[in-house]
């Protein structure tokens, strides 16, 4: 058992396939960074019972992120640097390449979180923070766990060969874990799962309050989840991408 994680080469972000990606994956985590923000924004300006609000956020987050992992195919649809870190992990991206993600993703949560506080007359952008009662302990671990799911259904669905949903379905199954962390989580630590999600509204805000937590947890969480899928099940005729830097 080892981490296969594949170098690359700094050239990379000069080839064709590799423009294309970036260019899909930056368009795709705008989008859903969007959504998502507004649905949260929306809910908390309309207020009501907190149950179906959260319910919303879930509903939400879970269709955008369906949707847009499929129609990012080109990109494999991340929209989340914790996703990139758990395919890292398994030697099914490049560091070069996640390197490269993380700064689109980043950016384009930025830029999303920026146009939504312009477009709604400077409304409040909601910030990911631990909820009252939940110190940062049980918010890594929280979000440690619910990333877990989220990598774990990721390389059950969309990465491994040999359990690969059949007719496009893994998306959608994506988004329903998705929905239903937010479900089980989003009372207590937020149900983050994703450092981008949370970077932009806080930068928007300047407020990172518990902002650690939502780097910590999800990069953990998504570690164990690649590595473990990685080692532990998928067929070891699987080959990871070369180790060494490209000529």
């Amino acid at each position: 058992m080892a981490l296969k994680m594949a170098l690359g080469s700094t050239r990379e972000i000069t080839k064709p396939d590799c423009i294309k990606a970036l260019v899909v994956e930056f368009i795709a985590t705008f989008l859903f960074v969007f959504t998502g923000v507004a649905s949260t924004m929306l809910v908390d300006k309309v207020g009501g019972d907190a149950v179906v609000g959260l319910f919303a956020i879930a509903v939400a987050h879970g269709l955008v992120v369906a949707v847009m992992i499929s129609a990012a195919h080109i990109s494999g649809g991340h929209l989340n640097p914790a996703v990139t870190l758990g395919l890292l992990v398994g030697g099914h991206i490049t560091i070069y390449r996640s390197i490269f993600y993380w700064i689109d993703q980043l950016v384009a949560a930025s830029l999303a979180s920026y146009l939504l506080y312009y477009l709604t007359g400077g409304q409040t952008i909601p910030v990911h923070t631990l909820r009252s009662g939940v110190g940062y302990s049980e918010g890594v671990i929280w979000e440690i766990v619910l990333t877990f799911s989220l990598l774990f259904t990721v390389y059950g669905t969309m990465v491994d060969p040999k359990k690969r949903s059949e007719g496009g379905v893994g998306p959608i199954l994506v988004g329903f874990v998705v929905g239903a962390n937010i479900l089980a989580g989003g009372a207590f630590s937020a149900a983050s799962m994703n450092p981008a999600r949370s970077f932009g509204p806080a930068l928007v805000n300047g407020n990172w309050t518990d902002h650690w937590v939502y780097w910590v947890g999800p990069l953990i969480g998504a570690t164990l989840s690649g590595f473990i899928y990685q080692n532990f099940f998928i067929d070891s005729s699987h080959v990871p991408l070369p180790l060494d830097e490209e000529n």
